[in-house]
């Protein structure tokens, strides 16, 4: 059995979460809903996820290719990678 492991682990930039999130940034833009929200741990920015209308955390890595995310909802603390489609265990946060 082969374990699959994330390549991108030197991009991280940014691991806490800010303190307040008032939801996805595209979907407030456009006056859309959102299912969660998911962190890019490279700039920061939050999105929503996959199973929102508009996926605009999948869709900022397609565009800018920062493939780490974490979630952002309250009482989850998991990462994943969108390029190596595995979970990212090694990142270290306080909040």
């Amino acid at each position: 059995m082969t374990t699959q492991t994330c390549q991108h682990l030197g991009q991280i930039v940014v691991v806490d979460l800010p303190l307040d999130i008032d939801g996805c940034e595209e979907c407030m833009k456009i006056g859309s809903s959102w299912v969660q929200l998911r962190m890019c741990l490279t700039c920061g920015k939050i999105g929503c996820c996959d199973d929102s209308p508009q996926r605009h955390a999948r869709r900022h890595w397609q565009e800018q290719t920062p493939p780490l995310i974490r979630s952002a909802e309250p009482g989850e603390s998991w990462d994943w990678c969108f390029a190596d489609e595995v979970a990212v265990g090694a990142v270290r946060r306080t909040s």
